[in-house]
């Protein structure tokens, strides 16, 4: 039972009261990396969206070594070129991605481009508690062009995805904090 409890909430010494958050990654029978979670953000869903579509400090939101390359934004598509160093690959990686709002408000990336050969992101947004938090739904699935194992792959994809809610989390309350003080 220790052990299930480990597993959906991710062992990160995150409390369900401090901090909800369910994350599941497990590799893919195919090959590559499946991530799914659900996340209780304390801020509006407006504040979680300008931070996920902030595509120019995407680096703030992970510890790992990561750069924006290139940014482009035309048409509601952003186009981002980013590198990406890890600890678990040597060398740097590139992503080239793009990244839309749908019209149900939910935010998708495909893969345009670079060393990975498949990736889709998708977060879906939905108000919660009077609008006072978000709750965000999450899936990534990706594989990397790589000699690295995706069972290795995927053990990595948890922490650092344990981080960047985390980092996410921080940001979003101090955007709200900052909103709070400011309409005092």
């Amino acid at each position: 039972m220790i052990v299930m409890g480990c597993l959906l909430l991710g062992w990160s010494g995150w409390s369900l009261a401090d901090e909800p958050v369910l994350l599941d990654v497990r590799t893919e029978p195919t090959g590559g990396v499946r991530a799914t979670a659900s996340i209780l953000f304390p801020a509006p869903v407006s504040v979680i969206q300008a931070i996920l579509t902030d595509y120019a400090h995407w680096p703030e939101l992970f510890e790992g070594r990561m750069k924006v390359a290139d940014l482009k934004v035309q048409n509601g598509v952003a186009t981002t070129d980013l590198r990406i160093e890890h600890a678990l690959l040597p060398g740097e990686r590139r992503l080239v991605t793009e990244s839309r709002i749908l019209l149900n408000g939910e935010l998708v990336a495909d893969l345009k481009g670079g060393d990975f050969t498949r990736y889709h992101r998708r977060w879906k947004l939905t108000s919660v508690n009077g609008g006072a938090q978000t709750r965000a739904d999450f899936e990534l699935v990706f594989e990397i062009d790589s000699v690295a194992p995706d069972w290795l792959v995927s053990i990595a994809t948890r922490r650092d995805l344990e981080s960047h809610f985390r980092l996410v989390r921080e940001k979003a309350l101090a955007q709200a904090q900052q909103a709070l003080q400011l309409g005092r």
